[in-house]
């Protein structure tokens, strides 16, 4: 049969962000993929050199733009290590609600959007239905529902407004009740079961060559290796809670380690709510008057922190000016998003493409910074 270039994306209801896959195929099947990325937000690392340091605090969050507290935190520890800020007692516990938070509306989504590629838009319209709560509750604490811009070098923005703690319980709380369902819905359904058991192999070998991090790896290889574990950052070493692992690489594996990782984060924030401090101050004066001509003293330095994809790092270099000198974004779903698609894609079907884009959780930004 004569082979023939398809395009998937950038618009698609299977994939995820703005993103584009060639796909040279011979009937369904695919011979060779190249990924083409570039179509969202390009070149984050060069213009954050040319914005000062607190000027990035706009910027950084849209690398991803599901999980955008991940670029805020990052960012803001790499800063403080080379400025020596230490962070208020309560700001941590904060910004560990927040990134959970953040990590729980990822997972829910990620689950909901296998219904794209597989046609079972309910699960779809429940995910977006349920990250929306979360969502509420991001705008009342920070004033906008994506781009937050709330954790800051120093601490984070503002305080908790008054019985927001208890709306978010009300909020995980109903979730929980819901995780069964959406089992039922999505996982067991005969479909999508025989959509994605034993496809979309990621085996331990190609981890390791590729260096997946985060559910990619864990389930794939059985080691629990999260960075909130191994080398705890905020105050993750003073809660207690699993890490999900499995040996099997498939995608239904990779799934089913998604959903337990749900529990284990709803049990983080109902102990970050009973342990958070009542009094206290959330930040230091950072740059006070003087955002502008904020210098941050020259050094090097690498922040990284466990994203919902992995491990999500910043290398940061100042020269002990207003601006950063050199910044590199070590994107969690870099390794399966491009360099996985290209060398791996081949042999699977069309249909699959999407399939792959969804249970490794692939952020397009990432690869566009």
């Amino acid at each position: 049969m004569k082979e023939v270039k398809l395009f998937l994306g950038p618009q698609h209801p299977g994939m995820h962000g703005n993103y584009s896959v060639h796909m040279y195929v011979d009937g369904d099947i695919i011979n060779k993929s190249r990924p083409t990325p570039g179509f969202l937000h390009r070149g984050f690392e060069k213009l954050m050199e040319r914005r000062h340091w607190m000027g990035n605090l706009a910027l950084i969050p849209r690398i991803c733009v599901p999980e955008p507290d991940i670029n805020e935190m990052v960012y803001a520890m790499g800063v403080e290590a080379l400025a020596g800020i230490e962070v208020p007692e309560k700001a941590h516990w904060i910004r560990m609600l927040v990134l959970e938070m953040a990590r729980i509306a990822v997972h829910v989504m990620g689950l909901g959007f296998i219904g794209g590629p597989t046609g079972m838009y309910t699960a779809t319209y429940w995910a977006i239905a349920q990250r929306d709560l979360i969502l509420d509750l991001f705008e009342e604490l920070t004033g906008a529902r994506i781009y937050h811009m709330y954790i800051v070098p120093g601490g984070v923005r503002k305080d908790i407004p008054e019985g927001f703690l208890q709306r978010v319980i009300d909020v995980i709380d109903e979730l929980e009740t819901k995780i069964p369902e959406y089992e039922e819905l999505i996982l067991k359904h005969p479909v999508i079961h025989a959509r994605i058991k034993d496809n979309i192999m990621l085996p331990a070998e190609v981890v390791w060559e590729l260096g997946v991090t985060g559910i990619g790896m864990r389930s794939s290889t059985g080691k629990a290796n999260d960075l909130r574990k191994v080398k705890p950052y905020a105050r993750y070493d003073q809660v207690e809670f699993e890490v999900p692992t499995a040996d099997y690489s498939d995608a239904l594996t990779r799934m089913n380690v998604k959903v337990r990782e749900l529990y284990q984060s709803i049990g983080i924030v109902r102990q970050v709510i009973a342990k958070m401090p009542v009094e206290g101050a959330v930040n230091v004066p950072v740059a006070a008057g003087n955002a502008l001509r904020w210098t941050v003293p020259a050094g090097m330095v690498y922040s990284a922190i466990e994203s919902s994809r992995g491990e999500y790092g910043y290398l940061i270099v100042s020269d002990g000016r207003e601006m950063p000198y050199r910044i590199a974004v070590r994107g969690a779903s870099y390794p399966q998003g491009l360099l996985g698609i290209e060398k791996y894609l081949k042999g699977y079907r069309i249909d699959d493409a999407s399939l792959w884009m969804d249970t490794m959780g692939v952020c397009s930004p990432e690869i566009d910074r």
